[in-house]
């Protein structure tokens, strides 16, 4: 038999030379990039990339992936509450009736059977919009995004919040928006500074393009914006013909107070735009939400959002449509609200516990968040990095400011997790920050040791209002 031709020993090793000269995927050399590597690059990237910042949400998200962290960090929803039968039965129907057609593209502006789902979501909050004014978006963020992206040149001034969400903040930025905030305190945006600061801007010559709000259950505050405000600050748009943005991917999360009307329902659509979600009433992976605006503020964002992905999920869409076809959305949105009401008083008893006296924060009325306030000499991005190696996370306050405010102040998100693990994360958070009190009692001689906390879990009536007054710190 005729043996087969086997390479020898000198081609192999000639083999086994080239392949080590050549080109090793990006992953093998990404490790020994160096500083002259990256300015190859330097001049090709845009202007706008300088004033880019990164998302502080998205930045802890590997590593509160991790099983052994507690996350009290990101906005996430509980979806281990969604029935695993009603997806299965969903998703099968969509594969029976509509495989082709929920694997083919869609409409820019959405389906109209989306729209329907959307308008029932916003009729339970008393809105009745034009459904030619509503399109379907790649979540709540995307519509930030494509609003910010069609009215904002750079330069321009964006008007929000202090502290603001923090998703927004990335936004405003990539677009070199010159970013304004305004003083929040328990009943939200303080308008009589905002009338105040429209004046001056005024003075110079300068119109916002948008004044951004999140009215209800305020991320990352939790405090929601009073009647008065709502109405004042729909007069001033008018008065001022100024465009409201009004992101509510909240208001159906309601545990206790009285519902009050959006801005767009006391607007009726002609100043305010409206952003909403079905991340916080159904699922975030579905990545859906909408944006509903005047017709020539639509038609413009319609072309941006062709330019941006053509359209968004169709197979989502039709996952959305059959789970409103069902008939329970309502009834799944009330099981959320009490899942989360329990896992609000979880916290704030737990925060009583386990907070030292010298700390504030808010007890909303519905939502996802708390935001607590912590002594001025403590810094919640240091605080951050001690927490983690007790495998516990949260936002810092600074991600919702624009300038350097906000760092001795932190968002907690109580519902990801169950009411053990709220009780666990705040324990270790308050163990990390009695640590911080004694160092720098220790540092400065002062005598900051933990002060007793109140045997009782009654909320400190000092606690709903954490917002210092200008001048008094950096929270």
């Amino acid at each position: 038999m005729r043996k087969p031709n086997l390479p020898s020993a000198r081609v192999s090793i000639r083999h086994t030379s080239r392949m080590s000269e050549a080109p090793q995927p990006p992953h093998r050399r990404r490790a020994h990039t160096s500083t002259r590597d990256l300015e190859r690059y330097a001049g090709l990237f845009a202007a706008r990339t300088k004033v880019m910042r990164s998302s502080a949400m998205r930045d802890l998200m590997a590593i509160t992936a991790r099983p052994e962290v507690i996350s009290l960090a990101g906005g996430l929803p509980d979806t281990s509450t969604f029935p695993p039968q009603s997806f299965a039965a969903q998703m099968t129907r969509i594969a029976q009736e509509s495989a082709a057609d929920a694997l083919q593209y869609g409409p820019t502006e959405g389906f109209e059977e989306t729209k329907d789902c959307i308008l029932q979501v916003m009729a339970a909050e008393g809105m009745l919009p034009d459904p030619d004014d509503v399109i379907v978006t790649t979540g709540g963020q995307q519509a930030i995004d494509l609003v910010t992206k069609t009215l904002v040149d750079p330069g321009d001034v964006v008007i929000c919040e202090a502290p603001t969400y923090p998703g927004a903040v990335p936004v405003f930025c990539s677009y070199e928006a010159e970013v304004i905030q305004v003083e929040c305190d328990g009943e939200g945006m303080r308008i009589d500074l905002l009338e105040a600061l429209l004046e001056r801007l005024r003075g110079e010559g300068r119109r916002p393009k948008f004044i951004y709000t999140v009215p209800t259950f305020q991320n990352p505050a939790g405090v929601t914006m009073s009647f008065e405000r709502r109405a004042r600050l729909v007069e001033l748009a008018r008065l001022h013909e100024l465009l409201v943005v009004e992101d509510s991917p909240y208001g159906l999360l309601r545990f206790g107070g009285e519902a009050l009307p959006p801005l767009y329902q006391l607007d009726g659509g002609d100043f305010v735009i409206y952003l909403g979600t079905f991340s916080k009433i159904l699922s975030p992976g579905i990545r859906l939400g909408w944006a509903v605006a005047p017709p020539p503020v639509m038609e413009k964002i319609v072309l941006g959002k062709q330019a941006a992905d053509l359209c968004s999920s169709t197979l989502t869409q039709y996952f959305v449509r059959e789970y409103f076809a069902e008939g329970r959305w309502r009834q799944y949105v009330e099981d959320l609200v009490e899942i989360y009401r329990t896992r609000r008083d979880t916290m704030l008893a737990a925060l009583e516990e386990h907070f030292p006296a010298e700390a504030t924060w808010t007890k909303p009325e519905g939502g996802l968040f708390i935001w607590a306030t912590l002594p001025d000499y403590i810094d919640t991005g240091d605080l951050l990095a001690k927490a983690l190696r007790a495998d516990v996370a949260f936002v810092p306050g600074q991600a919702a400011y624009i300038d350097d405010r906000g760092k001795s102040s932190m968002r907690l998100n109580f519902s990801g997790v169950d009411e053990d693990e709220i009780r666990e994360g705040i324990r270790r958070i308050g163990k990390t920050i009695d640590e911080q009190v004694e160092l720098y009692g220790a540092l400065t001689g002062e005598q900051r040791l933990p002060v007793p906390r109140p045997e009782a879990a009654e909320l400190r009536e000092e606690n709903v209002l954490p917002f210092r007054k200008s001048g008094e710190g950096s929270g």
